[in-house]
């Protein structure tokens, strides 16, 4: 009989760990709360990125640190309460960011963005998905000379690395691929192996139904209790208790709350997020998916609008929405591209799982025999999704992962 497998989640990492596991022979019940893709999941900027060989690093130079502290910046926000009750894993954080250990971190997360888009290749094919995915890459458009040479050199480096492939657009090839930009801009890297999905909760939502037209089963309810059932789990979500061998924790955000009712912490913070949807005036059409790169917001022509999605808030996963950073981040945006009026009733709001080391929890739970861990992809959850459900069913196989696994392994903090 098929080993039973329980999947807690159903965002992108969910989703594909589900789908994998039941391509693999696995019995799998995937839980949540909301449909699938609903959550986090649902409010990114909805690029599978290739080119982001590199981690979101803590600012550890002064000029950042004195712009970002008086907390009016468009790209990092923070509530002091966040602060407060993050404070361990943001100090590890800001450790894990010096240039010694960032530089040891940094392959070992290439590792998996490397892999990632040819491993959503394979899920969007097989759901059907190609009517979502735009494959011309996106754009990150610069405002000074000095920012612009900077990143084309880091960006030599990365192709000489890691095959990362892009182009170089002066102020004038800028302008020709998008002429309803502002002027005055430096220039742009046109980042060209990503590909980006018009409408990335929709992507998620048509992998599970992939899942569920196989033969998955899905059950759209809270999760209540999760605990040892003799030498498997039992879960209970909406008055229904599932048995099974083996569990899969992939809950964002709430997985670290989970996992310390089973008496195993994992220094999980988050990082909240805004996003809104606009029109555009004066029949402007923004051509590409597009990031203010020194100021810290990304414009996308999705299907909804164009959506504008903000950078990092360091804030308590429960604490109320603040949108002031979503509202400076539009005052700039308006004086980059010519955006209408807002399309939803209000602000959208999620928090990305985080690590002190940049990269995901991967693997078994120590101690725990039949709990597997996947969680803690910072900004790139949507991008890793389906490796990392293929590289988990590698492990929970008992097969030889074609990645070293140990860097992503929970007892490693």
């Amino acid at each position: 009989m098929a080993k039973h497998t329980v999947v807690l989640g159903a965002g992108m990492v969910g989703v594909c760990a589900a789908w994998h596991l039941l391509r693999r022979g696995h019995r799998v019940t995937l839980v949540d709360r909301n449909a699938p893709g609903r959550e986090t999941s649902f409010g990114n900027a909805g690029i599978i990125q290739r080119e982001a060989v590199r981690p979101y690093r803590f600012p550890r130079d002064l000029a950042t640190l004195t712009r970002v502290l008086p907390n009016r910046a468009v790209d990092i926000r923070y509530q002091p309460s966040g602060m407060a009750r993050a404070a361990l894993p943001l100090f590890q954080y800001w450790r894990n960011s010096a240039p010694e250990r960032y530089a040891r971190i940094v392959p070992e997360y290439a590792a998996l963005i490397t892999r990632a888009r040819d491993a959503h290749a394979e899920m969007i094919d097989a759901a059907g998905a190609g009517d979502l995915i735009r494959q011309d890459g996106y754009l990150e458009v610069f405002r000074t000379a000095a920012a612009f040479d900077a990143e084309c050199r880091q960006a030599r480096q990365d192709a000489d690395e890691y095959d990362v492939t892009h182009r170089v657009l002066d102020h004038a090839a800028l302008a020709e691929e998008e002429p309803d930009l502002a002027s005055g801009l430096a220039g742009a890297l046109h980042w060209t192996q990503p590909w980006t999905a018009t409408d990335p909760g929709a992507l998620v939502a048509a992998y599970a139904e992939d899942f569920q037209q196989r033969g998955g089963r899905f059950i759209q309810a809270p999760l209540e209790t999760l605990s040892r059932d003799g030498s498997g789990w039992q879960v209970m979500a909406g008055g229904e208790t599932i048995r099974a061998q083996q569990v899969v924790l992939a809950l964002g955000p709430w997985s670290a709350q989970w996992l310390d009712q089973q008496g195993l912490h994992v220094p999980l913070f988050v990082k909240r997020g805004y996003h809104m949807h606009y029109g555009a005036h004066d029949n402007a059409r923004l051509r590409h998916w597009l990031m203010d790169s020194e100021t810290g917001y990304l414009l996308a022509p999705m299907r909804a609008g164009i959506r504008l999605t903000t950078g990092a808030e360091l804030a308590r996963h429960d604490a109320s929405p603040r949108y002031q950073q979503l509202a400076a981040a539009e005052a700039v945006a308006r004086t980059l591209f010519p955006l209408g009026e807002r399309l939803d009733p209000q602000p959208w709001m999620g928090a990305r799982p985080c690590t002190p080391d940049m990269k995901p929890v991967i693997g078994p739970a120590p101690g725990l025999p039949g709990l597997w861990l996947a969680f803690g992809h910072g900004h790139q959850g949507f991008t890793m999704g389906p490796i990392t459900g293929k590289l988990l069913g590698q492990m929970m196989d008992g097969e030889p992962a074609e990645v070293d696994m140990a860097p992503y392994r929970a007892d490693r903090f």
